[in-house]
């Protein structure tokens, strides 16, 4: 799907990679951009129409689908981490109750209130923000990577679904980007832009997966050797 004339919604998109998907949507030639947010006060990126959304609240996300039911291309970027010691930390099954509202349960809930717009609206296509710490033991990150990894499932299965109904779905795979999410990271990150200008040109190209940085395109050729890449923990 080509994102020139698609009307585009993006969620988390106040700052970092969110406002990133929108601004390159609109270099791409989108017809119209929403960008959901928690609070859209002070919000004011020419072009781009803020609108009220909290993917952890039904009620929020069913009036941001009805009020942009024109949609036909949807970018589940909101997300969420938190830093624990250890996997064995006594907070990790707190903060993954807590990550899981927003990266796995929020992401479900969107994606079910704007699957049957996308269909009205012809198919169109949904974009769906994962992460390397997928496959990649991130220990520190133990609650973000399971709420990624069950994201991923989430968006394999919902492919074979939607395609019933022409509808294009992509799973973005990516390292650490230089984002207020990742300020403290000291390794490598790469481009907010650079990353949202790969996934829309895969978008168009009819992809189903995107690997956006040559760290993440490393893990997944190693996932089935046999000193399998998820075996070896990243640092941060």
């Amino acid at each position: 799907m080509k994102t020139q004339g698609s009307i585009v919604f993006v969620t988390g998109a106040n700052r970092g990679l969110g406002l990133a998907f929108a601004r390159e949507a609109q270099a791409h030639g989108a017809s119209k951009v929403y960008a959901g947010m928690r609070n859209t006060a002070g919000f004011d990126v020419p072009g781009i129409v803020p609108v009220q959304l909290d993917v952890t609240d039904p009620a929020s996300i069913r009036a941001a689908a009805a009020l942009c039911g024109d949609t036909t291309l949807l970018i589940n970027n909101a997300g969420i981490a938190r830093i624990t010691p250890t996997p064995l930390d006594a907070k990790v099954e707190e903060q993954s109750r807590e990550i899981f509202e927003t990266n796995y349960y929020g992401l479900i809930r969107v994606t079910q209130a704007f699957a049957p717009v996308l269909a009205r609206n012809g198919g169109g296509a949904v974009i769906n923000v994962l992460s390397n710490a997928t496959w990649l033991p991130v220990p520190v990150l133990t609650a973000y990577s399971a709420s990624k990894a069950a994201a991923w499932s989430f968006t394999n299965n919902v492919r074979t679904q939607l395609k019933e109904q022409r509808t294009q779905v992509l799973a973005l795979h990516v390292g650490f980007i230089d984002t207020d999410l990742a300020k403290n990271v000291t390794a490598p990150k790469a481009s907010p832009a650079d990353v949202a200008r790969q996934t829309l040109e895969a978008l168009a190209a009819g992809k189903n997966e995107v690997l956006a940085d040559s760290g993440t395109r490393t893990v997944k050729q190693g996932l089935s050797d046999e000193a399998a890449s998820y075996f070896s923990a990243a640092t941060v």
